[in-house]
Order: structure tokens, then sequence, then C-alpha cells
């Protein structure tokens, strides 16, 4: 299926059983959910989907159940990421072969170097399919910061890179990249709390987590921006923000489950070495949900 990289892709949680197992079918009832709130895709497998604790057997699964719960209605992405750049393509082609429409592909885990290095993980990710390909520009995380112009020599190279999932908190890399590719690669927020300012810069798409427990708000947000409804866009925006300021903080998993356990759309157990809230971090994540379901009416009407 032919991605056009824009609109909201979430950024899918990894449904989770109490004994830690994936809970296939309560997967692929939020992949529908997803898509019956009008997300344009699907990118299963993230850091947000606790890629890290998943086994390479269970990333192909899931990507398998996301394919199927889809059923053609819209593309499915698998995040790539890997210690080695061996098992990296290894997935890459996996996730062509379980019917993945695109892969979102970031630097390998715990190894950062120099460009030389990570520009030859890359290719060797963007050449192992005929998939098109996002990469996922995330250095507060992952400690690899591809700058615009190593984007712009990338896109010169290599045909199946198609966008670039921007997260490294600055906007003007936004306007940057598109000075120097112009719409050669579709440009997408990767922070929640950048969302309205990156599509002001130019970006087409967001790869959204709180999407996970309001996928409707989150829709009504990014079409309000992206069609330049500044006053609709702010209204939301200042409602939404407290909540999207969850998604950039090391603990934004197990906030973002807590919340949709709390909504009914889900469950807050996550994979040690992450565990479930407590003190001051519940405190939080409860008093801003409480705020937010106070002040939706206001901003929505009755849902």
């Amino acid at each position: 299926m032919n991605i056009t990289w824009t609109g909201v892709l979430p950024a899918l949680t990894t449904n989770l059983r109490a004994n830690g197992a994936i809970d296939h079918p309560a997967f692929a009832r939020h992949c529908r959910w997803m898509l019956d709130s009008s997300c344009t895709g699907l990118v299963v497998c993230g850091s947000l989907g606790e890629a890290a604790t998943l086994s390479f057997e269970e990333k192909l699964s899931v990507v398998s159940t996301a394919v199927r719960a889809a059923a053609d209605r819209a593309p499915v992405v698998l995040g790539v990421a890997a210690l080695s750049t061996a098992e990296a393509v290894v997935l890459a082609r996996g996730a062509a072969k379980a019917g993945g429409s695109g892969l979102m592909v970031l630097p390998p885990y715990v190894y950062s170097t120099d460009w030389r290095e990570m520009k030859a993980h890359l290719a060797a990710v963007f050449r192992a399919t005929k998939l098109p390909c996002m990469l996922y520009n995330n250095p507060p995380a992952y400690k690899t910061d591809y700058v615009p112009a190593q984007i712009a020599e990338l896109a010169g190279e290599f045909p199946t890179l198609r966008a670039v999932k921007e997260s490294s908190g600055d906007t003007r890399r936004v306007t940057a990249i598109r000075h120097l590719v112009g719409d050669r690669l579709a440009l997408l927020v990767g922070m929640d709390d950048a969302i309205v300012e990156g599509v002001a810069a130019g970006a087409r798409g967001w790869i959204a987590g709180l999407v996970n427990a309001f996928p409707v708000e989150s829709v009504a947000l990014f079409n309000a921006a992206a069609s330049g409804d500044h006053a609709r866009a702010d209204q939301i925006y200042r409602w939404f923000l407290p909540l999207l300021r969850l998604d950039t903080v090391p603990k934004f998993v197990q906030h973002i489950k807590w919340i949709q356990q709390e909504l009914g759309c889900g469950t807050a157990t996550v994979r040690a070495p992450r565990l479930p809230l407590d003190g001051a971090d519940l405190a939080l994540v409860r008093m801003t949900l409480r705020q937010a379901r106070a002040g939706h009416r206001a901003v929505f009407g009755v849902r």
C-alpha cells in the first residue's frame, strides 16, 4: 500500500497482558480504533511500542497483527531498531514479508559514533528492501543527530528514503531540511508538544503519542493546524499541551499507557526495566488527566 506520509500516524503502544505477553486481539482492536478515528497510518514497534523489550519474533508478529487489522485501509510502518546492522536488515526484510508498507529507520541502539558509520548503517537498511523509508531523527533518545546537511545527502543517494520523523526538539530543523531538499522528503513531527509549530514550519504529518488515548482530538488538532485554522488550533492546543508534554519525558510510555487504562482503551502494563507509575510521577499524570477531562467539553462539546 502506498504511503503519503501525511496526517496523523499513531506511534502505537503495544498492548500487554498482566503477565507481559502481547495481547494481539486487544492490539488489533486498538489499530482499528485509530483508523476509525481518521488516522492515516499505523507505526508499530517504535519507542512508544516498547520495541527494545520485544523479541525479533514478537516484532514481526505485531506487524502481522497490524496488517490484518488495517485490512488495506491504511499502511503499516515498522520501526527498525537493533543493536547490529545485520539484525536491522533482517528485521526490515521480515517486515516486507509480513506485509508492512514502510519502515521507520532508527540509528543503532547503544552505539553512536561518527557520520561515516551511522550513514553506513542507514544505507544497509534502506537497501535491504524496496519499502519506502522514514528516517527517525531523535538525538535526545538515541544520541545520534542527523543534521539537515546529512539528511540532504541521504535524500540524494537513497531513493527509498521518502520521509523524516524529526524529533530533535528544534522546529527550525523542519525549515532547514525543507530549504535543502524542497519537497523531495515529507517531514513529520515526532514530538507531541511541537506539532503546531512543526506544521507551521512545513511538516506534513505527525507521528503522535497521545493519539493512543485521544485519537479524535489529535486528528482535530492536526487538521486545524494544517488547514490554517489558527484560532481552532490554538484552542485545542491550549487544552492538549499538558497531556502532550507527557510524551517528551523518560517515562512517556508509562504515562500514555496509564492514561489509556484510565480511559478504557488499553492497559498500563509495561515490560521491565519500566515499572508501573508511583509517587510524584503518578500524581502528575493523574492530575493532568483530571484537568484535561474537566476541560474537554468546553473544547469539543459533548462526546
